[in-house]
Parts: C-alpha cells; structure tokens; sequence
C-alpha cells in the first residue's frame, strides 16, 4: 500500500471518528444506539448488562474455561500488585523547614474497551480491568462489542471477575464515545484502555487531553531475536503466532545465524499449510514478514533497538545480554521457554504494549499508569523567609511582579521573628 493510499484511508477514518463522536456529544444515548444498529446490528433495551444477564453468561461456560479464567486473573493481579507495593509515597525534609513529597492517588474512573469482533480478547479484561482495580480506582466500567449477535460470555464473566462495576455490550467508536463524553445513562470517565481496530484508536486518539489514554495501539508487532541454540521450527510457530493477529501484523527474525533463517523460511511455509489461521498469518508474513542477519550480538541489540518492537522474544545462547543491553521495547520474552503467547494471555505481565516504535518513549500499560504520582510541599516560617529571598529575585529576573509579590509578603512576615531574636 503506498504511502497516498495510506494518508486517503487515515484521512477517512478520521473524518469518519470525528463525526460519530460529534453526534454522541449531540444526541447522547440515542446516538449510541443508531451506531450499534449500524455497525454491529445490535440495539438491545439496554447496553449495560444487569446481573441476571451476567449470571447467564457464567452458566454457559464450563467450569474449566471459569477456573482459567480465574487462573489468569490471578497472575495478573499478582504481578500488578507487587508493581504497586513498588510505588512508594515520599516526604523528605530537602532543607531545614522544607518538606517536599509525592502521593501516589488512583484515578477515580476508568473505561476499558475489550476487543471481541474478529477474535474475542478475553484476555484484554483481565489485563486492563484487574490491574485498574489493584491500583485502587473507584469505579471501572468495562465494554465489549457483541459477538455473534449477543455478549459474549466468556468476555463478560472476565469482566465481573477482574471486578469491572457496570459492564456494557457495545463496541467501536460508539463505547469509546460512550465512555470518554457520557450520556443521559453513562457518567464518563476520567481514562480510556484497551486496544482496538484504526477506527477505536483514531476514537482515543481524538478523545486524548479529554480523557486521559494509555497508549496509541497499532497492529500487533513481533520480533524474535536468535542464534543456533534454537531451530527453525520453533522460530517460525513464534513468528506465525503473533502474525495470525491481522494481515499487517509485523513480524521479524533478527538472528546471526543464515542456517537458522533459511530453516525458518522452509519452516514457515510448511506450517502454513495446516496452520488454522494461516490465511491471515500468511498474509502478514507476506507483506510485513522480514529475516534480518547480523554478525553480532551488539550489532542484533542496534537493530532491534532500531525496530522498537511490542513484543521482543529472546532465544539466544546468553538472553540476558539483551536485558541488560536493550532500550527500546514493549517486553522481553527471554528465553526459549517462555513466548509472547504466555505473555498475551496468563504469566501476569501486561499484553497492552506500544506500537509503532512508540517504545523509544513508553512502557506499556501496568498498575502506575492508572495512578497520579502528585507532589506537595509544607514549609516553616523560617524557611519561608530564607527560601521567599531566593523567589524574589528569581521572579525579579523574570519579570514576573505577582509572583515577587508573593515570595516578598512572605519575606516580610516570616522574617520579622527572624530580626527580633
């Protein structure tokens, strides 16, 4: 696709986005519900789901697929908590009388939009509600679009278990508007999370600085970097694995090995003949696949630091030179053991990852981006007269006369104790 056809369809999913949110900020619940009759053929009494639906929907699964469910859950609540012990609140006395902190405050609302179109993301309600709730916030509201022409029950009981407090079944860009502007029936919220397909990005997008976001979702991206240790067989499942996500779905070998990239390239088309999802998987690999050789494990850092990838999985003779030596990346998977699939789904690390290069400046989504880290100070009144000298002439050196102002009422009226000892 070149670069004009790419800059035309950009230009139409925006203009498209923009007119779907004018019209909720308009119309409210009744245009929420002429765009789920439109793009997804479903206008139920109401979206948001009672709890009779949602007992229905644990008494459709099988006790196993709940018991996963719960199994998931609780690695990802694990892992964020210990995240959050992390989070310390600070005051310190920086000079004598001056006390400076920070307090680490959860929000006090948050959206979280679950996928569920193409492939139900059961797995993006443990990731994104769970970990809002171990980070403390109030209310969490949570919404997917239906499947198949109803809820889909697996993403609802995910939901109730992560501990979501009202949950919906709509989708696109009429639950991110629904959720970020409010309706007559839906009080917005205060963050969006979640990933999506360009039309609920481009939502986000657009709704950023009224809401706060986690990040800008791109496609799925992959990056498996390996030497001889490991064989082709297992470097292309990796590779297929995560391109099986959409047809332009980067996935990329960066080995120092050419037997090992010539045996994935064979591997590869031969798993794409049984492979279940090969028709979008081959696509991707087709269009965004690439094998880059190096001669070097520090010339392998350049490039994948270069690349920026979501998911960098490491199967190499010393994975840890890459943790110790990487910068830029969404996680590292490392070792042959483990696999962006585990991380995806189960282990308890976060699958909301950046995308488009967007390593070089974020992390992904974790327990802190639901928390305000807010400063405050307190000062003593002989501090205030010592500190207000310094504000003053700072302030002077600016131009800035109300601010001199006030560090100078201060000077006077601290200081006089100071003077009559």
């Amino acid at each position: 696709m070149d670069a004009e056809t790419v800059q035309t369809n950009d230009t139409k999913v925006r203009e498209i986005v923009e007119g779907i949110l004018g019209d909720i900020e308009k119309r409210g619940d009744a245009a929420v519900r002429d765009f789920s009759g439109q793009f997804d053929k479903w206008v139920p009494e109401s979206f948001r789901l009672s709890e009779a639906q949602i007992k229905a929907c644990y008494e459709r699964l099988d006790e196993s697929a709940i018991e996963d469910i719960r199994f998931a859950q609780e690695q990802v609540r694990n892992f964020a908590q210990i995240q959050r012990d992390s989070m310390l609140d600070v005051e310190q006395e920086t000079l004598p009388g001056v006390f400076l902190g920070h307090k680490h405050i959860p929000m006090n609302s948050v959206g979280c939009y679950v996928p569920g179109g193409k492939y139900p993301l059961v797995a993006s309600a443990h990731m994104s509600v769970a970990t809002a709730k171990v980070a403390g916030v109030k209310r969490v509201i949570a919404a997917a679009p239906p499947f198949n022409g109803e809820p889909n029950p697996a993403i609802v009981v995910a939901m109730d278990m992560a501990g979501a407090d009202e949950i919906y079944c709509f989708g696109g860009v009429q639950a991110i508007g629904a959720m970020a502007i409010g309706t007559e029936t839906i009080a917005p919220v205060d963050m969006l999370v979640g990933p999506g397909n360009a039309f609920v990005a481009e939502a986000k997008r657009q709704l950023f600085g009224r809401v706060g976001i986690d990040l800008f979702a791109g496609p799925t991206e992959t990056l498996v970097i390996a030497d001889e240790t490991v064989d082709g067989e297992l470097c292309a499942t990796d590779l297929l694995g995560q391109a099986e996500h959409g047809v332009n779905s980067p996935a990329v070998l960066l080995t120092n090995s050419e037997k090992l990239a010539q045996d994935t390239l064979v591997e590869i088309e031969k798993q794409l003949q049984t492979l279940p999802t090969a028709e979008v998987a081959g696509k991707a690999w087709e269009d965004y696949g690439q094998i880059i050789l190096c001669d070097s494990y520090e010339e392998m850092v350049q490039v994948a630091d270069d690349i920026a990838s979501e998911h960098v999985q490491v199967m190499t003779r010393d994975p840890n030179y890459f943790l110790e030596n990487m910068t830029n990346y969404g996680a590292l998977f490392l070792g042959a053991e483990t696999n962006v699939s585990y991380g995806d789904k189960v282990i308890g690390t976060n699958h909301t990852l950046p995308t488009k290069k967007a390593a070089r400046y974020t992390g992904g989504l974790w327990v802190g981006k639901f928390i305000k880290t807010c400063t405050y100070q307190r000062v003593t009144p002989e501090a205030s007269a010592m500190v207000g000298e310094y504000c003053s002439r700072l302030c002077a050196l600016e131009g800035f006369a109300g601010h001199k102002a006030q560090a100078d009422i201060r000077v006077r009226r601290y200081g006089k104790k100071e003077i009559a000892e």
